[in-house]
């Protein structure tokens, strides 16, 4: 429902139709009500002298839907091969059956204050996304019916082929096909200008933005366009076209970052491990961070073993990322060299204290996994990370490693390794503080042992449903989303 309403509140403000707004909103909530289980997508049409609502479902039950509560011009259900559709119209107050009109100061409220108005909810809408493929609709769905019959936006591109609408968008919605055959033969001028096209005045306003030339906004009516409309066209077309060029660079930045980021995580799965069950869960903090200050890693090391590790940067971001880079590959690095996990942390330690002003201190817990015909030999070493527990069939949960320096803070730090054995059925859960730390008001998870209450609820699960269940349970601690890095690393022995 609050999606629904949403949806309605903006194409209402796209439409200008801020007077059906509070009746438009209910209908559509009660009409996506009566909607049964499953998806159901919701379409509002502009019919000129009205606006017509419809929620259409796939495969629906063999109901009848209730008529609305509120005044509507019509309503009904009809059926199409498996969607059934429900949908109810209102009428929107002194159209009197036009389409498209140009404001005048005679008519009420459609004066200088009427377009500041219409041209400040355009710039809300322009500025409430930074996705460029949602750009040129909310563009063509602005102009349209307020300024035109019909909107066609081009985006330019390097490529020099033909030239296809990005959106296209009607008041009679059945004509956009059609019209968008009519238009794949016509070359719309990049320098802007009015040109007749079948019996419609074309108004071509380009969309340039610091410098740069990024398409073009066409504009069609049956009458010819009146000055004044020109001018707010051009309006619409400068804020259009910074949106735009905003939502592109934005869209470039964020590809970057992911690809940089994706250098950073693990390169590759470590095959069947003999006698081991493992299970990770990742979450970076951050819209379009796919790397964060939190890692894991899970390698084979040769001579038969393996090493894991999961580890918290201080911060989060690409700063974090950074050296999350340096740890992990210093740590594939050594521990191929034959360097054992004591002594690989000893030199990560130097490594990040010679980053200098760059260094972020880390915790780390990092691990060498031996199979052994009981089950698995451990050897690891806690630097300054949260406790890692075991859980034993029997349920008793209880930590197994001694917390040591934290690194890239002690220059003189050394480090020495527990030996852990798990035998078959053990689970060993290693975290980072986004679990433990996860907080509601004054209370953290872990506060009480709240952590390993979790794990001993999960005897004689896998891997991969303990780490599972241990995430939905950080995701459901507080309704806010988390705003730390998380990782989960399970290992059971088989």
């Amino acid at each position: 429902m609050p999606a629904t309403r949403r949806f309605t509140r903006e194409v209402m403000t796209a439409w200008a139709a801020a007077s059906v707004l509070d009746v438009a909103e209910r209908l559509a909530a009660e009409l996506s009500a009566q909607a049964l289980d499953g998806p159901f997508e919701v379409v509002w049409n502009h019919l000129g002298n009205g606006v017509q609502v419809e929620v259409r479902q796939k495969n629906a039950q063999e109901t009848s839907p209730g008529s609305p509560s509120m005044a509507v011009e019509e309503w009904g259900v009809s059926f199409a091969g498996q969607h059934r559709t429900h949908w109810a119209r209102i009428a929107l107050p002194g159209t009197h059956g036009h389409v498209t009109t140009e404001w005048t100061e005679e008519e009420p409220g459609r004066g200088p204050s009427g377009w500041l108005r219409f041209l400040a909810d355009a710039s809300d809408l322009l500025a409430g996304t930074l996705n460029p493929d949602m750009v040129p609709a909310i563009i063509a769905q602005i102009a349209v019916p307020r300024l035109a019959a019909w909107c066609a936006v081009y985006m330019w591109n390097d490529s020099g082929g033909p030239q296809h609408p990005a959106y296209l968008w009607h008041t009679d919605e059945a004509r956009i096909d059609e019209l968008r055959d009519e238009l794949a033969g016509v070359r719309i001028p990049e320098t802007g200008g009015s040109m007749q096209f079948g019996e419609s005045h074309v108004l071509v306003v380009p969309l340039r933005a610091r410098g740069r030339a990024l398409g073009a906004m066409c504009l069609g009516r049956s009458d010819r366009f009146a000055e004044d409309v020109i001018q707010y066209a051009g309006d619409i077309g400068r804020r259009a076209a910074l949106s735009l060029d905003n939502a592109l660079l934005y869209a470039q930045q964020a590809e970057a970052n992911r690809a940089l980021q994706r250098s950073l995580l693990p390169p590759d799965e470590p095959g069947e491990i003999p006698g081991l069950d493992s299970a990770v869960v990742y979450e970076p903090a951050g819209e379009t961070n796919e790397v964060g200050g939190d890692f894991y890693d899970l390698f084979a090391a040769g001579d038969g073993s393996w090493r894991f590790a999961v580890g918290d940067v201080c911060g989060t971001g690409p700063v974090a990322a950074a050296v999350t880079g340096l740890a992990r590959h210093t740590l594939r690095l050594l521990a191929r060299e034959g360097y054992g996990v004591a002594a690989v942390l000893g030199r990560l330690n130097q490594a990040i204290l010679e980053e200098g002003d760059r260094a972020r201190f880390l915790t780390l817990l990092h691990g060498e996994i031996t199979p052994v015909p009981t089950g698995l030999e451990l050897r690891l070493v806690s630097a300054g990370h949260p406790e890692a527990l075991r859980l034993k069939p029997s349920g008793v949960v209880e930590s197994v490693v001694t917390s040591q320096s934290l690194l890239g803070v002690f220059p003189e730090a050394t480090f020495e390794a527990d030996l852990v054995h798990l035998d078959h059925g053990d689970v060993l859960l290693a975290v980072t503080d986004g679990v433990t730390e996860r907080r509601q008001g004054s209370r953290l998870l872990d506060d009480d042992g709240g952590l390993a209450k979790l794990l001993a609820e999960c005897v004689g699960l896998s891997a991969g449903a303990v780490a599972a269940r241990i995430r939905r349970a950080v995701q459901e601690f507080a309704p806010e989303p988390s705003a730390d890095d998380m990782a989960i690393v399970v290992l059971r022995a088989r």
